[in-house]
């Protein structure tokens, strides 16, 4: 597969998922400020933007509808949500020899569709344009499932999602662990994931930290936990690594993923959420790393070869060679 393709099907699974996720945590956020009249709404708003990675501005008090202008419908920022969409089109439209139609289809309809969605959130409130957005992103995974041929192209895109779920699920435990812990924060943060059905099912219905950090970080079973995507994204990656089957041969970028893996499986909850903010900070740092790694070992392209006209200048002037 040539390396622009790769690149592209890698950032187009990272840019859907950051885009997803993005709307749902803005989803409950939302709700909680509008709903929560003890929240200091600046105090949390300048929190959950720099979780998301977004500057918060000093000079200006920050309101629910200030944080949805700028993560939500900003198109002059490739980082907020209408951003996100707009570049994993860009990368599809680069890549259409090695996606499916379905695929090119679902995330130009998504676009096309941004300004209408804005609208009727305008009206109806935020909620609507993170349904459309977590809705059309559901769509483009079902599609990539169903349509995309499960070569490497595909592990590169599942690659790229799996590494942007675990960041971005960081950062949700992040936007809820660092501001406050009560048990309505942690149901609206299993809200946020679409975990709350599974985690009451898995622990009756208990809401504590312990519990809570333990089903998104370490569950083996639900696909947005820390673990499951870290064991997803190894897997594929592993696949994609064409060293020889021995001692010391894997990519660095593999070798950083099975030592995340390893550090969530072999610790304990109550050491996890003692070290919290920390063992969170280190896991996004990881993120990075693997993603340089990835892009160093499999997207570098050498230079070109580049063609002269020195062994002709010769004959040009009666020369011989």
């Amino acid at each position: 597969m040539l390396a622009r393709n790769a690149d592209s099907l890698y950032w187009i699974g990272r840019y859907v998922e950051r885009a997803d996720d993005m709307a749902r945590i803005l989803d409950v956020v939302v709700q909680q400020l509008l709903e929560d009249a003890t929240v200091d709404t600046d105090s949390m708003v300048r929190h959950v933007m720099a979780v998301l990675g977004f500057d918060p501005e000093n000079d200006r008090e920050h309101t629910v509808w200030s944080m949805v202008d700028r993560v939500a419908y900003d198109r002059s920022c490739p980082e907020s949500i209408v951003g996100l969409v707009e570049t994993a089109r860009e990368n599809a439209r680069g890549a259409r020899e090695v996606i499916s139609s379905e695929m090119w289809e679902c995330l130009n309809a998504t676009y096309m569709g941004l300004d209408d969605a804005e609208r009727r959130a305008r009206l109806l409130g935020p909620h609507a344009f993170a349904t459309y957005i977590k809705e059309r992103a559901a769509m483009f995974a079902g599609l990539t499932d169903a349509t995309l041929s499960h070569d490497d192209g595909y592990s590169y895109l599942i690659v790229g999602r799996s590494i942007e779920r675990v960041d971005m699920t960081v950062r949700l435990l992040m936007s809820r662990s660092a501001y406050r812990r009560d048990a309505l924060s942690w149901m609206s943060l299993l809200v946020a994931a679409g975990a709350q059905d599974t985690y009451v099912r898995a622990y009756r219905g208990a809401v504590d930290t312990e519990n809570v950090v333990e089903f998104m970080m370490l569950d083996r079973l639900f696909p947005r936990s820390v673990f499951h995507s870290l064991r997803v994204a190894e897997r594929f990656l592993a696949e994609l690594d064409k060293r020889p089957d021995r001692v010391g041969s894997q990519s660095t970028a593999l070798t950083l993923l099975g030592r995340a893996r390893s550090s969530v499986e072999f610790i304990g909850r109550a050491e996890m959420v003692r070290d919290l903010p920390a063992y969170l900070l280190d896991m996004q740092e990881t993120c990075r790393a693997v993603s340089e790694s990835i892009a160093e070992e499999h997207f570098h392209i050498e230079p070109y070869v580049s063609w002269t006209d020195t062994g002709l200048a010769g004959f040009e002037h009666g020369g011989t060679s």
